[in-house]
C-alpha cells in the first residue's frame, strides 16, 4: 500500500503542476496588458477620410455585413433592423442575410428582409438549400457575390450600435497591412441570472485583458467570429473560410497573421451580445469552441513554432491554442484529489499539502486576480461585480468534463457537427424563455458531475472529520461547480431540441437597447 500510495501522489502531483503553468501564464498576460496599455489604437475619423467637401460620404469604402443564421427565429429580426438602423451611407453598404435555416426562421427572415427592401436597402436574403461546411461554408458562399471592400460578420444574437461601421473602418487606414478589426463583446442581459453573471465575467477576462494584451504586445490574437470587420483580400489572400475545424475564425485569424497581415483590436468599441441563460445550450457553446480550439493547434500549431517569429510570440500562440488542455487536466485532478487527500491522510502524509497548496493558488488565484482586473478596469461598479469571481472559478470547474470530452474529440481529429447555441432574445429578468422551442442537448456527463458533486460532498465532511481545514474551500468550489452544472443541466432540460417551437418575440429594437 505504501508503494502505491508513492506511486499515486508522484502522477497526482506531475498532473498538479500542469495547470500552475497556465495560472502562472495568466500574471503574464496581466503584465503585458498593464505594459501596453496606454498603446491604444487610434486612427482618423470616419467623416475627415470620406468626406467630399459638401458633407458627402461619396468616397465612403463598400462594406458587406454578412449575418450568418441557422434557426434563430427569435434574435434575427432584431438583429437585421440593428444592421439597418447603421450611420453608414446606405448607398455603400450591403447586406446578405446567410439562412441556412430549416424552421420558422426562414419565413420570419423573409418578411424581415422584404420590409428593409422595399425601404431601399441592398438587403439580400441568402439560401443555399444546405448546410455544407456550417458557418464557414455560409460566409464562404456570401463572399463570393460580395459587393464590399470590407466584410462585417455578426452572429444572430448581436446588437451592433449605429455607429459601428464609423468607428471601426477608419483603423483599415491607421496603417498598412491591416487585414481584420475585431471589437469588445458585451452583454446584454449580463444581470439576468447567476449563470449570466459568470459568464459575463469569462468572457471579460477574454476580451478586456487576453485581446489588449496579446494585441498590443505584437502576437496573435484571433478573430471570435463576430463583431468584427475583415478586408476582403485578406480573407482570399489567406485561403479564404475553412470548415476543417469548428472554429473557422481562429483557423482563418491565424492563416492571415501568418500570411503577414494585421489586425486591431478596439476594446473601448463594444458590440452588445445575449449570453446563454440554458446551461445546456452553454455546454453546447463551449464545447464547440474547446473542440474547435485544438482542432486548430492541431492543424498550425506545428507551423507556428517552426516559423520565423520570436520566441515570446511562439509561446503565446501555444497558450492561447493549447489553454483548452486546462479543462483536461482539471477533469483528471477532479478524480485524483479526493483520493489524494484519503491516502496521504492514511498514511501520515498531510504535510505535503504544504507542496500542493503553492500550485493549487497559482491555478486559482491567479484566475481570481485576472477576472478581478479585468472588472475593475472596464466598469466602473466593478465592485459589485467581483463578488460573482468565486462562482465563475466554480462554473469553470462544472464544465471540466464537457470542454474535456471536446478535447479528446479534437485530438481525434473528426471535425463533426457545428451545433449552434440557442438564443432565445432574453434581455431583462422579467423576460421567459422557458415555453420557447430550441433546447440545448442534455450531456450524459451530466450524470457523472452528480457523482462528483456527491464525492465532494463526501470529501468535505471527511477533511473536516479528519480536521484537514486547508482543503475545505478547494473543496467547496468543486461541490458548487460539479453541482450546480449537473443540477441546472437536469432542471433545464425539457423535452430536447425540437420541443415544440413558439412563435418568434416581435419586439422593436428601441425595446432591446439600451
Amino acid at each position: 500500500m505504501p508503494h502505491f500510495s508513492l506511486v499515486f501522489l508522484v502522477f497526482y502531483f506531475a498532473i498538479l503542476i500542469l495547470p500552475s503553468a497556465f495560472g502562472l501564464h495568466r500574471y503574464y498576460l496581466l503584465f503585458l496588458y498593464y505594459r501596453f496599455q496606454k498603446q491604444k489604437p487610434s486612427a482618423p475619423s470616419f467623416e475627415s477620410l470620406f468626406e467630399d467637401g459638401h458633407g458627402n460620404l461619396n468616397a465612403a469604402p463598400w462594406v458587406t455585413v454578412q449575418l450568418p443564421i441557422y434557426n434563430e427565429q427569435y434574435v434575427a429580426p432584431r438583429l437585421i433592423q440593428a444592421i439597418c438602423a447603421f450611420e453608414y451611407p446606405s448607398e455603400r453598404l450591403e447586406i446578405q442575410v446567410l439562412d441556412d435555416s430549416t424552421d420558422e426562421t426562414v419565413a420570419v427572415v423573409e418578411r424581415e428582409v422584404s420590409e428593409w427592401r422595399k425601404r431601399g436597402f441592398a438587403i439580400h436574403h441568402v439560401r443555399r438549400g444546405n448546410r455544407e461546411g456550417f458557418k464557414a461554408g455560409a460566409l464562404a458562399h456570401g463572399l463570393k457575390e460580395a459587393k464590399g471592400e470590407f466584410v462585417a460578420v455578426f452572429d444572430a444574437d448581436f446588437l451592433p450600435k449605429p455607429d459601428f461601421l464609423k468607428k471601426v473602418i477608419p483603423h483599415f487606414y491607421s496603417e498598412p497591412g491591416i487585414g481584420m478589426v475585431q471589437t469588445r463583446w458585451e452583454h446584454l442581459n449580463r444581470d439576468y441570472s447567476l449563470l449570466t453573471q459568470a459568464q459575463a465575467i469569462l468572457l471579460d477576462g477574454h476580451f478586456i485583458i487576453e485581446h489588449t494584451a496579446r494585441h498590443r504586445s505584437g502576437c496573435f490574437f484571433n478573430f471570435n467570429g463576430t463583431a468584427g470587420v475583415w478586408r476582403k483580400s485578406c480573407i482570399e489572400d489567406a485561403g479564404g473560410w475553412s470548415g476543417e475545424t469548428l472554429t473557422e475564425d481562429i483557423d482563418l485569424s491565424y492563416r492571415a497573421q501568418m500570411k503577414g497581415w494585421r489586425f486591431v483590436y478596439l476594446d473601448e468599441v463594444v458590440a452588445p451580445a445575449e449570453l446563454p441563460v440554458d446551461i445546456n445550450a452553454l455546454k453546447t457553446q463551449q464545447h464547440r469552441w474547446a473542440k474547435g480550439s485544438v482542432q486548430v493547434a492541431k492543424k498550425l500549431l506545428p507551423s507556428i513554432l517552426k516559423g520565423p517569429y520570436p520566441r515570446r510570440v511562439k509561446m503565446e500562440a501555444f497558450f492561447h491554442l493549447a489553454a483548452n488542455f486546462n479543462y483536461l487536466l482539471m477533469a483528471i485532478l477532479s478524480f485524483l484529489l479526493p483520493v489524494a487527500i484519503y491516502v496521504r491522510r492514511e498514511q501520515g502524509w498531510y504535510d505535503m499539502l504544504w507542496i500542493d497548496l503553492p500550485l493549487f493558488l497559482s491555478a486559482t488565484w491567479s484566475v481570481s486576480v485576472f477576472y478581478y482586473h479585468s472588472q475593475k478596469r472596464a466598469y466602473s461598479d466593478w465592485f459589485s461585480r467581483v463578488k460573482y469571481i468565486f462562482f465563475s472559478l466554480a462554473l469553470g470547474i462544472g464544465l471540466c468534463l464537457n470542454n474535456s470530452k471536446a478535447v479528446i474529440e479534437g485530438l481525434r481529429g473528426k471535425t463533426g457537427e457545428f451545433t449552434r447555441t440557442p438564443k432565445y432574445a432574453v434581455v431583462n429578468r422579467s423576460d421567459s424563455w422557458k415555453e420557447k422551442g430550441y433546447r440545448g442537448r442534455l450531456p450524459f456527463l451530466s450524470l457523472v458531475e452528480v457523482f462528483l458533486t456527491l464525492l465532494y460532498g463526501a470529501t468535505v465532511a471527511y477533511a473536516l472529520s479528519e480536521g484537514l481545514y486547508l482543503s475545505v474551500p478547494f473543496l467547496l468550489l468543486f461541490v458548487v461547480g460539479f453541482g450546480y452544472s449537473s443540477l441546472l443541466s437536469l432542471a433545464q432540460f425539457r423535452g430536447g431540441v425540437g420541443a415544440p417551437i413558439a412563435s418568434p418575440m416581435e419586439t422593436p429594437i428601441e425595446a432591446q437597447i439600451s
